[in-house]
């Protein structure tokens, strides 16, 4: 705080404590009546903004004065400020602890999870004081970070692909409600080639999935794929889809922005050539909007790169066509598949996505395996020895109308003579 707004805070309290001061006829009997009378009155500070203090924050003005003078009305800077005072160190190092090991966790699980190991109570550390100090924490971490940046570009086409998400536009669905748009992207790093792309309602594994299926299907496989740790891109589903077509996955360190710099350009470039162009009052479903993104990136891939020696991504590409390691539509088939456990209903149901499936009725009551297609055309049981048993959609009109099996009571079972 500057000097003038110290002294202009200084004659605002001075004004309010003032009539006790220097008024020896006031009717007070005590500094006590006048701080209860006064704080029942409205003051509008240096700043323009009505004030009402309590009674406690006039008498420590008061004390502060009648010690120190004017000087003692004077706001002064904390000598706390910016350290956490009601967090001891044994838990500052906790936290500490959790939120450089998992950067990206939330402050409500820490503090949930310090409640329920009984390290903290709710009245001993409030859930705002953990948020502060985890904030910091993260930000110290931003600006300590040694971590030596270079720029890079691998050698050939398909040793990695970077994958990355973009907020796009918002637009209406088909009830007319607007939702933002999400742009999920993949990128060689050698050629700059926009190798998969397409534009959703929601930004989930299973749409990631489609774009890499997408992607593999008309440029081969990459050695490795390179994304961040958002949930998108980081689980057990695309783990197992990496593996089983023969790649790798590499995660990138927090606050290490060079590992997806040419995705990060291409979202720049797609937001000034594209993005910001948009009337989306011509748009009048997704369908019409992803044709349009589509243009967008085949204009792309087709205009010389200024990394790319007068190149195009296109042509830097195709310029390593042996690098192509193409895979058979049934790999492609058989690789990109989720898989699930349920646990079957006393009916022979099992739920996904919210939608009802029927199993044979030797599993019921059992926890099975599911394996199925991102737009669950395809559902699977993995039988114990890895074979595979196709399920169909639950249809309850055709199971109202078949016959089922009748137990017919004996007479001993039946109670009869």
């Amino acid at each position: 705080m500057d000097k003038e707004t110290a002294n202009k805070m200084a004659m605002f309290r001075y004004g309010i404590i003032a009539p006790y001061i220097s008024d020896s006829q006031h009717t007070y009997p005590t500094a006590e009546a006048f701080f209860r009378a006064a704080s029942k009155k409205t003051y509008r500070d240096p700043f323009g903004k009505e004030r009402q203090p309590d009674s406690s924050t006039m008498r420590r003005w008061y004390m502060a004065y009648m010690e120190n003078g004017y000087e003692g009305l004077k706001p002064h800077r904390r000598t706390d400020l910016g350290k956490p005072r009601k967090l001891d160190t044994d838990l500052q190092e906790k936290i500490r602890f959790v939120k450089q090991t998992y950067p990206r966790i939330p402050a409500t699980v820490i503090y949930q999870k310090l409640l329920s190991d009984g390290t903290v109570t709710p009245k001993d550390v409030s859930l705002s004081s953990v948020t502060r100090y985890a904030k910091q924490i993260g930000t110290e971490c931003q600006m300590t970070s040694n971590k030596e940046m270079r720029r890079y570009m691998l050698e050939h086409i398909n040793e990695v692909w970077g994958g990355d998400t973009c907020y796009g536009p918002y637009l209406k669905d088909e009830k007319g409600i607007r939702h933002r748009a999400y742009l999920i992207g993949l990128i060689d790093n050698a050629s700059r080639m926009i190798t998969g792309m397409d534009i959703f309602f929601n930004d989930n594994s299973v749409n990631l999935m489609k774009v890499m299926r997408a992607a593999v299907s008309k440029y081969g496989k990459p050695a490795r794929w390179c994304f961040d740790n958002g949930k998108t891109y980081r689980n057990q589903q695309i783990e197992m889809l990496t593996a089983r077509i023969g790649t790798t996955i590499q995660y990138s360190a927090p606050y290490t922005p060079t590992d997806k710099a040419f995705m990060e350009r291409f979202w720049r470039t797609l937001r000034d050539h594209w993005m910001s162009g948009l009337d989306m009052r011509e748009y009048h479903d997704m369908d019409e909007l992803r044709q349009s993104l589509f243009r967008c990136i085949n204009e792309y891939n087709h205009t010389a790169h200024s990394s790319l020696d007068g190149q195009t991504p296109d042509q830097r590409f195709f310029s390593e066509s042996e690098k192509i390691i193409r895979l058979s539509d049934k790999k492609i088939d058989d690789s990109f598949m989720f898989e699930v456990e349920r646990r079957v209903s006393i009916d022979n149901v099992i739920v996904i996505d919210q939608v009802e499936y029927e199993v044979p009725y030797r599993y019921s009551k059992m926890r099975i395996r599911l394996r199925y297609a991102p737009d669950l055309s395809r559902i699977y049981i993995i039988e114990d020895n890895d074979s595979l048993t196709e399920i169909k959609l639950l249809d309850k009109h055709a199971n109202a109308k078949a016959k089922r099996k009748t137990i017919l009571l004996t007479q001993e079972s039946s109670g009869a003579e």
